[in-house]
């Protein structure tokens, strides 16, 4: 999820290989994933659009890793329920 959001916008050649050197290989989205999605998109106010940004973060607090974003705004309500920001 993480990475499509990262090479979604046009990205020149420069960007495309820092993509391939920062990402690693992705990880599987499995189904406690998903109901941690659901649960963190409910404790955080349902809000629109935000599905993506919570199976993010279910992702990076099974993990235990932090998380970099450019869009720190978008994850500061995550930091209660577990969620690291880098």
């Amino acid at each position: 999820m993480a990475g499509s959001e990262f090479v979604c916008d046009p990205l020149t050649p420069q960007d495309e290989l820092l993509a391939q050197l920062l990402l690693s290989a992705p990880e599987p989205f499995p189904a406690v994933d998903a109901r941690k999605a659901a649960e963190l998109f409910n404790a955080t106010g349902r809000r629109s659009r935000s599905m993506a940004d919570c199976q993010i973060t279910a992702v990076a607090i099974r993990c235990g890793v932090k998380l970099a974003t450019g869009n720190t705004a978008d994850f500061v309500p995550f930091q209660s329920h577990g969620l690291a920001l880098a």
